[in-house]
């Protein structure tokens, strides 16, 4: 029967069976990493953050378009993982921002919502390259308005857009190099398409099931998690407001007075609130002057700390525990060594994550809100979770810096140049570029054939990037690690750290650095255990 309107129930039909078709192929969109290297994890991102979204759909009890538009925004917002799932979360909201007011859905208000997607995603992301997630995305939506000028049936409609979501993807090696010389298309425009095939699946009847995937319950969002040894503010307060013409930015401004831990996030006609507060009876007051409040909830997060604690707590240290501090630190690392290291230079919050772990929006977000800090520094340590760091800092109330260091190396060096005597922009300018000093190395192994900067890599092979480049590759660890090094040496080189992963002896790494201080005399070479997974090496230079 023909399709020619969308109401809620089936926009939420169609959307979870696009979420459930990129996560049961989320590791082929895995496979399209450009780097053979086995940590792809744009599928596993992308998954994650609709699965975000999936999760708030299904605590929906009242079906209709505002409602599920509302769940898909905060969802795949506070669920994003990696640049892939930021970028995918800022299309899903500019798409459910255009559809919230329609009470049903036209094949042209399906297609204008698209295009209102990609709008969105654009302006979030500071430089757009094409040949990416990006382009399918704008190439399909501007094919969508064509399609729907002449056609109002959702069936074929969706089949034209899945299709041509395909040919804007077959596109992506002819317009974005590195992804010809890798022989691979973009995996984050792959994973649009499929959630765009999941949603013409739906609509001829071929259902993804979450049981049929074996899909894990999505971690629901919580935004009343709280190291309970620091509680300043006693209670958790946490409604929505419904209004007309909201501000979620402004209305946090008006209540950041009234305590901290505060989350004000949705669309100009539903604002989800959260604070820890000493006088929830103000903040519900604030908010009914904009609107009608639903779902309140109130908690006392000492009554509930003094249910599970032993009474000999250390109330001094507590009272000085809740002292707030000039500066907090977040680093986002992998591997007990990388841990210690960080700790020991004082940062407060890690967060366990990297290549294959990208941490959450609301991940993030959380640790922020753990630290009793005026400044707070966040170190990605990594490019792919740079966006949601500054997704999180975008959320947050406190005066958060995000460092956009590319790897732990930079990351470790950013703290090393830390100075608690200086300001904040002080410190931002000098651990920028102090981190822009250090050269990253990274010793791992090949999933599959490939030809890259005219090196030919076997699967198996052991590989060597160089500040993102593969510039070697062979069939021992060590040997292949040492090209890597001599090279990422040069002139100026003063200081190079070896560090050796959690599948390595230290003999062997040993080996290693004894060679290079025999052949370099004049330069510095550390030996420290990282621990980190997948790969044998890390190295800096700088």
């Amino acid at each position: 029967m023909k399709q020619s309107y969308i109401d809620g129930q089936l926009l939420k039909d169609l959307f979870i069976n696009g979420a459930y078709e990129l996560e049961k192929n989320k590791e082929l969109v895995n496979s399209l990493n450009v780097f053979p290297v086995p940590d792809g994890d744009t599928g596993t991102n992308m998954s994650a953050t609709i699965l975000s979204a999936v999760s708030e759909l299904e605590k929906i009890k009242n079906i209709t378009v505002r409602n599920v538009c509302d769940a898909i925004a905060m969802g795949s917002l506070m669920g994003a993982r990696g640049n892939s799932g930021v970028i995918l979360s800022q299309l899903l909201r500019g798409f459910a921002k255009y559809l919230k007011d329609k009470e049903k859905i036209s094949t042209n208000d399906f297609a204008m919502a698209l295009k209102e997607g990609v709008t969105t995603a654009y302006k979030a992301v500071m430089k757009p390259t094409e040949g990416t997630i990006l382009t399918v995305a704008r190439e399909t939506a501007d094919k969508a308005i064509e399609i729907a000028k002449k056609e109002n049936d959702f069936e074929v409609f969706m089949k034209r857009i899945y299709e041509h979501s395909n040919i804007s993807l077959n596109k992506t090696p002819e317009m974005l190099p590195v992804l010809k010389q890798a022989g691979v298309v973009d995996a984050g425009g792959k994973g649009l398409a499929l959630i765009y095939y999941g949603y013409y699946k739906m609509l001829i009847g071929e259902v993804n099931t979450k049981e049929s995937l074996n899909i894990e319950k999505v971690k629901e969002i919580k935004y009343d998690e709280i190291d309970t040894s620091e509680i300043k503010f006693a209670y958790c307060t946490e409604f929505f407001i419904k209004t007309k013409n909201g501000d979620p930015d402004k209305f946090r401004d008006i209540i950041t007075k009234y305590g901290d831990s505060i989350v004000s996030v949705g669309t100009e006609e539903l604002i989800k609130v959260h604070i820890h507060t000493n006088n929830p009876g103000i903040v519900l007051e604030e908010g009914l002057k904009i609107g009608e409040l639903i779902k309140i909830k109130i908690d006392n997060m000492k009554e509930q700390h003094r249910s599970i604690v032993e009474e000999d707590v250390d109330i001094e240290k507590d009272k000085e525990d809740n002292e707030e501090k000039e500066y907090g630190f977040v680093a986002i690392s992998f591997g007990e060594g990388f841990k210690q290291i960080f700790e020991e230079l004082g940062v407060d919050e890690i967060i366990e994550g990297g290549q294959t772990m990208n941490p959450s929006t609301q991940d993030i977000l959380n640790s922020i809100n753990k630290i009793n800090a005026k400044n707070i520094f966040i170190y990605p340590n990594n490019k792919n979770i740079i966006l949601a760091a500054e997704q999180a800092k975008d959320l947050s109330n406190k005066n958060v810096i995000v460092i956009p260091t590319k790897s732990i190396p930079q990351g470790i060096t950013a703290m090393l140049n830390f100075n608690p005597e200086a300001n904040a922009k002080e410190n931002e300018e000098e651990m920028a570029k102090a981190m822009l000093r250090v050269k990253t190395g990274q010793v791992t192994f090949a999933v599959r054939d490939t030809v890259m900067n005219d090196v030919e890599v076997k699967e198996g092979n052991i590989i060597g990037i160089f500040n993102g480049k593969l510039i070697n590759a062979g069939k021992d660890i060590n040997e292949t690690t040492k090209q890597l090094i001599d090279a990422m040496l040069d002139d100026d080189t003063e200081l190079v750290s070896i560090f050796y992963g959690n599948d390595l002896k230290e003999e062997d790494a040993q080996e290693i650095q004894y060679y290079f201080e025999e052949k370099y005399p004049d330069i510095d070479f550390s030996l420290n255990y990282g621990g980190q997974p997948i790969y044998y090496y890390i190295i800096s230079a700088e």
